[in-house]
């Protein structure tokens, strides 16, 4: 599990298989352990309910260590990148490992689709950096469509306290081939609005329609903040206006955006904000407010599509084995 001296001068990203409690803390404690002694800066994004698990595992050592939940931090799997980024940013004089699970038993099979497309990218977005990040996967109570990804999108795995390349890493900016499906058509119910040069009829459309489905008033100050974000980008890079279009299920509610506009930066969804970037964050302001972002681009254009829960999933939920 330790990560050698001779590596610490270039990006690593395994990923850690695990069977049960026992094996998931021995492999964190190990990485964390070796990474505090050599004086590394460590960052680890778990769910909520292993964070203190780990605490307790590595004692002294976790005053060190920046522990966050990632069910909170990586519900959006795009926060995951631009969150790394400014953490390594903050700790240019070290080496950074870092601790990801952005998969784990309870994700929608949407949301796992995006966690898979952020494993790929992770490795576009540090390539020459000098970090190394670790990535859990319950063996046991994940599919194996998942687990396969997960070999796909890491130039090396863990598996029994071994650590081997992988065979199917595609590499840098390839993702596996799920990441680039079209996203499924809107329901036929769905309301539809079209824009062109005026983006107030836009705001108004999509705060009603937050509004009837029962979205709290700061939730839908932050879903029109999204929209009117992508909105404005379509009148600022294309001629040909755009369409909304807004739906619920009965977790959430979905807006769509979809124009003309061609997105050619694998990382545009996945930058950091920058105070340097006069008005240049608005795809980082929608990954923030929102509680998923699936975005596809190609010759016909760009749609985008955002989700904001209605309320929040019981504890007991498990939904990730319908992601195939």
């Amino acid at each position: 599990m330790a990560v050698t001296a001779s590596s610490r001068d270039r990006f690593r990203h395994l990923a850690l298989f695990y069977h049960g409690r026992g094996e998931y803390l021995a492999g964190l404690r190990g990485f964390i352990q070796a990474s505090r002694a050599r004086g590394d800066a460590v960052f680890a994004a778990v769910p909520a309910r292993k964070v203190q698990l780990i605490r307790r595992e590595v004692g002294a050592d976790s005053a060190h260590v920046t522990l966050v939940d990632m069910a909170e931090l990586g519900r959006n799997p795009a926060r995951i990148i631009p969150a790394l980024l400014a953490y390594a940013g903050r700790h240019r004089s070290q080496h950074v490992c870092c601790i990801g699970e952005p998969i784990w038993p309870g994700r929608t099979a949407a949301e796992v689709q995006e966690a898979i497309r952020h494993e790929a990218l992770i490795n576009l977005a540090f390539r020459d950096s000098p970090v190394t990040v670790l990535c859990p996967y319950d063996s046991a109570g994940l599919p194996g469509s998942v687990i396969a990804d997960a070999v796909c999108t890491h130039p090396a795995v863990i598996k029994d306290r071994q650590a081997t390349a992988s065979a199917t890493y595609l590499g840098p900016p390839d993702l596996p081939p799920r990441c680039n499906r079209a996203l499924p058509r809107p329901p036929a119910h769905a309301e539809t609005l079209s824009y062109h040069d005026d983006l107030r009829p836009v705001r108004s459309f999509v705060a009603s329609s937050a509004r009837c489905a029962g979205l709290t008033p700061s939730r839908i100050s932050d879903l029109v903040l999204a929209i009117g974000e992508l909105a404005a980008n379509t009148l600022r890079h294309t001629d040909g206006g755009g369409t909304v279009r807004v739906w619920q299920t009965g977790e959430e509610i979905i807006c769509q955006v979809a124009d003309t506009g061609q997105l050619t930066d694998p990382l545009a969804w996945h930058r950091a904000r920058s105070d340097e970037l006069l008005g240049g964050n608005g795809l980082w302001l929608v990954n923030q407010v929102c509680d998923l972002v699936q975005a596809r681009t190609g010759q016909a254009g760009t749609t985008t599509r955002l989700h904001m829960r209605l309320r929040w999933p019981s504890p007991g939920r498990h939904a990730s084995r319908q992601a195939h």
